[in-house]
């Protein structure tokens, strides 16, 4: 569980990810080491990854995914159906998810 000083620590260097405003090295692993341990922390990492990449989401579906956290936050995760193989963008999930 995280005290109060660190959550609106952790909270205030998130909202500076999200904007696209300066974040150091030092704050960055800070945040990473409870994102690390805690999937909350995690989420919030995720979501201002998300918001920085997107900025403003503009229509109805891009603002629910962003709202329910679904999807990668990295922009080299997503399938590119021009110029990526299904099978070799699939060669990186887990076993369970591979084709036998």
């Amino acid at each position: 569980m995280l005290s109060t000083s660190t959550r609106l620590r952790l909270q205030a260097i998130l909202e500076r990810i999200a904007r696209g405003q300066p974040v150091s090295l030092s704050e960055r692993v800070y945040v990473q080491k409870f994102a690390d341990r805690d999937p909350t922390v995690a989420s919030w990492l995720r979501r201002a990854r998300r918001r920085q990449q997107i900025q403003e989401p503009g229509d109805g579906i891009e603002r629910l995914l962003a709202d329910l956290d679904l999807g990668s936050a990295e922009p080299d995760d997503r399938f590119r159906p021009g110029e990526d193989d299904l099978g070799d963008w699939f060669s990186g999930a887990p076993p369970w998810l591979r084709r036998s």
